[in-house]
């Protein structure tokens, strides 16, 4: 085995950078706790448990102080406390001191108001019931306003519950108060002393965790050139750590967009384009071991690439410069193969393998190196551009269906009373499960009819469609059983007279739920049923415990059931037009990677994002693989996989979109007219999936609809043309973003057929042309000056401004008076054109890099066909 300890010598990394963002414990070597840190990185699970614990044994220990010097029942003073701990752990999560003060702090002011509230009411039962439903509505409307109005509502519903269920009178509660303002006080304290928030050391370990993941890919590379090793377990193993850095990378964007994390967007933006250059290189290594597990390699070929790929695993990231000899290694063997005419096709096809992980490792040490070189750089041309944000976490988790339900909800509330639909749909869900709910449950068990307004809260918290509903019973359930199982068990170990083992098998529940949730949802009720059950032995016998949790299964369910069926009949959002949505936005997320790669050629001089755009593309996939995965996978034949190839295939151009992304971002010198056929190219795909677009947004049908042109033919004509050039890195990486444009098309008709929209066969609109060349451009320029439908007009005009008199790059988006999203169109060479506009006054948003977003009135005549507008922008 090769160890770091045969490395030749490298220049040490800058003392000041390896300092700044890339310190030792992220550069440095393996360490026994790295697994932790893959399996969560950032350890955002195990700071939630940590919170948990340190939250919960204070508050419970102020509690029961409280209750001693206040001279009122220890039960009372630990749960009023008990529940500032608790929600204080869950609802609070911020990452600044100041804000975590003010939210903790506030807490108790909306809790005992309710206290009292429920107090004054003396036991009447109704009115109890009327209030916990009314702030059970009310909390799901103030979610929609912030983080400190989701808390306030929260308190509330939670001082109704446990004014309830203590039975608080109305002379306690203003000691209840003190307990609850000193208890929240001190959780202040503890958090941070012991759990300051530290976002940018989080990044930091997100960094570490993506060191941990790109070995976990070299050694699997390594594991896949085995010549006894099971060529499929080897790939799946590959693919698997693959899908890891991935979701690691699109993490690490995510933190950069996070307050008190990039303090320099700059130095940020070159943290990004570092790390997406690795996990490209990686991502193309693994590829191509892969594709060597399944044929036979030379010996002396076999054994440079294992020497490479455990170098790549066991090297500091300091010493990455120490790869480059390695790679050179590689290439210098697959180029000996290549250069022997007797060679077996077999091994040329492998060394022309080999060779491509030569370079990709070559590229892997330069971006890691650069990385450790932050610290040097700094942002001094006009192409350096600040970081701006693609990716938004959601409780530092990447995020899921919660995007598109919102987008479809804004679309399908565009006028009259329906606009307040997004503000009452999830309040008005509530209001009416909780009625439908309480009656059930109170005739079930008086005592603990809440456990029916539990099942209601847990269900249309953080849900947006039914399938998720469902898959939340479930776990709710099986949670559930598995809790009470263990909690009974640890109760007759333990026993009943034990209060302080009782107490720390209670934290140790909620904190191993709080750990869990984030993996899955059932493990947090089983944490929580464990803890529960140890409460709940303390005033049941044995004989009534399978009794109790029996009703609290039971009445849980009710309200979960209850709750799916209001979302899925009062303001319905459907799953398959949440899944469309999804989709609908991952094809504009493409089509910006397509565009920012024509304003690259195009126009060099100005700041572009390309790897960024490509970022968004992940995050875009991650929405819709987190709504089209099934209730249930049914076996193939069963249903039709359509769903499941269609998502394939958008995995597929993801990785096209990525490696376009980084060949992409070149300075091209062509000839005007090679420039031209370039831009055809760009403009033809852009063009397709505008169309794919309308698609989804008007649902029309395949005869009403536009088609999918292929620009296959352009590619191969424009490689032609660019073939006598000289070789060079320009040239390879101008021929690799042509042929990734190709393939991505390629992807991507397919997935117009999935979907329903038609793909144009080659030639098919062909014109007695006078080249093949013509033949396409004629083409696509009918295609482009085809009359708009019937009742339509077009818009088109110049967006200029002083910096840019040429025309000023910009984004064109035309809204209705009712809100609705009519369309969207660059401005390119200072020129935009929107087409098909129905007749009335709208609004043209144009958004320009540079600028102020600005918004005019535009009033369209169908009679006039072309409406000309013209836009100046100021700085």
């Amino acid at each position: 085995m090769t160890t770091p300890d045969t490395l030749p010598d490298t220049a040490a990394p800058h003392p000041a950078a390896a300092a700044d963002l890339a310190p030792h414990r992220v550069a440095g070597p393996r360490r026994w706790w790295d697994w932790v840190l893959a399996a969560d990185p950032g350890l955002g699970q195990l700071q939630a448990g940590w919170r948990s614990l340190v939250a919960m044994v204070t508050s419970l220990a102020v509690g029961y102080g409280m209750a001693e010097a206040l001279k009122i029942p220890a039960m009372i003073g630990m749960m009023v406390a008990g529940m500032m701990g608790l929600m204080s752990a869950f609802a609070v999560a911020e990452n600044t001191w100041d804000r975590l003060a003010r939210a903790i702090l506030w807490m108790p002011f909306p809790y005992t108001a309710v206290l009292w509230l429920c107090a004054t009411l003396n036991g009447q039962r109704v009115p109890q019931m009327i209030l916990m439903i009314s702030a059970l509505a009310l909390t799901f409307f103030l979610a929609r306003f912030g983080p400190m109005a989701l808390i306030t509502g929260m308190m509330l519903f939670n001082g109704l519950m446990v004014g309830m269920l203590a039975g608080i009178p109305a002379a306690l509660v203003g000691k209840a108060f003190a307990v609850a303002l000193v208890s929240a006080a001190a959780v202040l304290a503890t958090r941070l002393l012991l759990c300051y928030p530290m976002p940018r050391e989080d990044l930091l370990r997100t960094q570490r965790a993506f060191v941990v993941e790109a070995r976990r890919v070299a050694d699997a590379a390594v594991d896949a050139l085995d010549p006894d090793a099971d060529p499929e377990r080897a790939v799946r193993r590959t693919d698997r750590a693959l899908r890891r850095l991935n979701i690691t990378t699109v993490t690490i964007d995510g933190r950069l967009a996070q307050p008190e994390v990039a303090a320099d967007p700059a130095t940020a933006e070159l943290l990004h384009r570092h790390l997406f250059d690795a996990e490209l290189a990686l991502r193309g290594i693994g590829q191509a071991t892969t594709e060597l597990a399944r044929r036979p390699v030379p010996a002396p070929l076999r054994e440079a690439l294992a020497v490479g790929l455990v170098l790549a695993r066991d090297t500091p990231l300091g010493q990455a410069d120490g790869l480059r000899p390695v790679a050179a290694r590689i290439q210098e063997q697959a180029e000996t193969v290549l250069r022997d005419a007797a060679a077996a096709a077999d091994d040329v096809e492998a060394a022309v393998l080999a060779r491509r992980v030569g370079h990709l490792l070559d590229s892997l040490a330069v971006s890691l190196a650069n990385w450790l070189a932050l610290g040097r750089t700094t942002a001094a041309s006009p192409a350096d551009v600040p970081f701006q944000p693609t990716v938004a976490l959601e409780n530092n988790r990447l995020p899921g269906s919660a995007g598109p339900a919102r987008r479809v909800l804004a679309a399908g509330s565009e006028s009259g009373w329906r606009r307040a639909i997004p503000f009452v749909r999830v309040p008005v869900h509530a209001a009416v499960a909780a009625a439908i709910v309480c009656p059930i449950a109170d005739a079930i068990d008086p005592h603990r009819f809440y456990w029916g307004l539990v099942g209601v809260m847990i269900t249309l918290f953080g849900t947006n469609t039914t399938h998720e509903r469902l898959r939340k019973f479930g776990h709710r359930m099986v949670g559930t059983a598995i809790g009470a199982v263990l909690g009974i068990v640890v109760l007759h170990l333990i026993g009943r007279d034990h209060v302080y083992a009782t107490l720390a098998v209670i934290v140790a529940g909620l904190t191993f739920g709080a750990w869990g949730m984030q993996r899955a949802y059932a493990c947090w009720v089983v944490g929580l049923v464990v803890a529960l059950t140890q409460l709940y032995g303390l005033t049941t016998p044995d004989s009534g415990m399978n009794h109790l949790l029996g009703e609290r299964l039971l009445d849980n369910g009710i309200g979960v059931l209850v709750a799916t069926a209001c979302a899925a009949l009062i303001f319905p959002l459907s799953r398959r037009t949440v899944v469309k949505e999804a989709e609908r936005g991952y094809v504009d997320a493409l089509a910006q990677v397509v565009l920012q790669v024509e304003q690259r050629w195009s126009r060099p001089e100005e700041p572009v994002r390309l790897r960024g755009a490509a970022r968004a593309v992940d995050a875009a996939l991650i929405q819709v693989q987190s709504v089209v995965r099934p209730l249930v996978r049914m076996p193939v034949g069963v249903r039709g996989p359509a769903a499941e190839h269609r998502v394939a295939l958008l995995a597929t151009a993801t990785g096209h979109a990525r490696t376009l992304a980084a060949a992409a971002d070149i300075d091209v010198d062509l000839a005007p007219r090679l420039a031209e056929r370039a831009r055809l190219i760009t403009t033809t795909l852009t063009a397709s999936l505008k169309e794919l677009d309308r698609f989804f947004a008007s649902g029309e049908q395949p005869e009403e609809a536009g088609v999918w042109r292929r620009i296959g033919p352009l590619v191969r004509e424009l490689e032609a043309e660019l073939a006598p050039a000289p070789p060079g890195p320009r040239a390879r990486r101008l021929g690799t973003a042509l042929r990734e444009l190709d393939a991505l098309d390629e992807t991507l008709a397919a997935y117009a057929e999935q979907a329903g929209l038609p793909v144009a066969a080659e030639g098919r609109t062909a014109v007695a042309p006078a080249s093949p060349m013509q033949r396409r451009t004629r083409s696509v320029t009918a295609a482009s000056n085809a009359p708009a439908p019937a009742g339509t007009a077009r818009v088109e005009g110049r967006v200029h401004c002083d910096a840019h008199p040429e025309g000023c790059p910009a984004w064109v988006t035309v809204i209705s008076a009712r809100g609705k999203r009519l369309a969207k169109s660059p401005a390119t060479a200072g020129r935009y054109r929107v087409e098909a506009l129905p007749a009335g006054t709208h609004t043209l948003v144009i958004s320009a890099s540079r600028h102020t977003p600005r918004a005019e009135l535009v009033t369209v005549d169908t009679a006039s066909g072309t409406v000309r507008h013209d836009v100046e922008l100021r700085s």
